[in-house]
């Protein structure tokens, strides 16, 4: 959640973190429904994409490098979408290069402080937005699929359940207007979709994936259904995930799981299940966006003058860790190195006849 020097109120993603044998693996965390088949298969024309924000380069954790790289690993992921690649501590460089030279693949993090593209493609593009917020790259994978990819963050001051949670009475135009009064939330989304938009990329003809720690809740989270469940959710047209909406994009957990009272997506956090002494805020804060060049993200209205072009179709969708460790184990001891949880899309590439 927190980009810099953040409080104990750093993304709380319980880290699901399942133990695999005596190995002591980190554990993958989809739909029950989806249970049969392992993650990690590699299956023709298809995407894995993770979005992770590792917390502080993962050096809050005992060989926190090494358990983050288990995690990519594991997940078989093609990309990662990484928050916080950091100095590691030591003799060694931001985590995102050093992943880059231990997986033998290629990684783009440019000026940015802490954003990074992790990935075994080649890096046809690399594109710059502001440091703190967005970084992009066209990716061509193994078989010449050509796609962009962005990182990004998101302020975190005002995280709006928390404010609801100390202030249960505050009014809905309050709450909203949080995403630019208390913090520059909206704003900051605003400029990555203008950003885009200045480099053709609302229209492109190949994909494009924009994925990372938004540090607030999405709209299609936030229904009279999940009000009724969870203490601090209210119905309301949530404005960062609207915008994205609004410029044809399509969330893509949620497309594929569709219910957010049975697949809430929890993110944040599973590392922490207090936040300065008071019940967490728990959301799905961290997630991946399609822009795809046939499917219209904000109608679903297929374009006739792009047949024959290769998209992206989200099949499943999971959140790693699977299981929340105790929180009683010490943060330095934990097996799953950051507080928010890791989203994984796989996507499958289809050519529109």
């Amino acid at each position: 959640m927190f980009a810099i020097d953040r409080p104990s109120r750093t993304v709380i993603c319980m880290l699901a973190a399942t133990l695999i044998g005596a190995g002591g693996g980190v554990g993958y965390a989809s739909s029950p429904a989806r249970d049969t088949e392992s993650p990690a298969e590699t299956k023709p024309d298809t995407l894995r994409v993770l979005a992770w924000n590792v917390l502080h380069g993962a050096n809050d954790v005992t060989d926190g490098p090494e358990k983050a790289m288990a995690v990519i690993r594991e997940s078989g992921a093609d990309v990662v979408l990484m928050q916080e690649s950091y100095d590691i501590n030591g003799d060694r460089p931001k985590l995102g290069a050093w992943l880059a030279e231990q997986l033998g693949w290629n990684q783009w993090q440019g000026d940015s402080p802490h954003l990074c593209i992790l990935t075994p493609y080649d890096i046809a593009e690399t594109f710059a937005h502001e440091p703190w917020h967005g970084v992009g790259a066209r990716l061509v994978d193994e078989s010449g699929r050509p796609f962009i990819a962005w990182s990004i963050w998101l302020d975190y001051r005002a995280y709006i359940t928390y404010e609801l949670r100390d202030d249960p009475d505050m009014s809905d135009a309050d709450v909203i207007a949080l995403e630019s009064v208390g913090s520059d939330r909206l704003p900051q989304a605003t400029r990555i979709v203008a950003r885009l938009k200045a480099l053709g990329q609302l229209e492109s003809p190949i994909p494009v994936l924009v994925g990372g720690d938004w540090n607030t809740p999405s709209h299609l989270d936030w229904t009279l259904d999940t009000s009724r469940v969870y203490k601090r959710r209210r119905d309301l047209p949530l404005p960062v995930s609207l915008a994205m909406k609004d410029a044809g994009f399509t969330d893509t957990y949620r497309v594929v799981e569709p219910n957010p009272v049975q697949s809430p997506g929890l993110t944040w956090s599973p590392m922490f299940r207090m936040s300065g002494g008071k019940d967490q805020g728990f959301e799905r804060i961290d997630r991946i966006y399609l822009k795809d060049p046939v499917v219209d993200g904000s109608g679903g209205v297929e374009r006739a003058e792009t047949a024959g072009a290769a998209t992206l179709q989200p099949r499943r969708a999971a959140v790693y860790p699977l299981v929340w460790e105790s929180d009683e184990i010490p943060v330095l001891d934990r097996s799953f190195p950051s507080d928010h949880g890791a989203v994984l899309v796989e996507f499958e590439w289809v050519v529109s006849e």
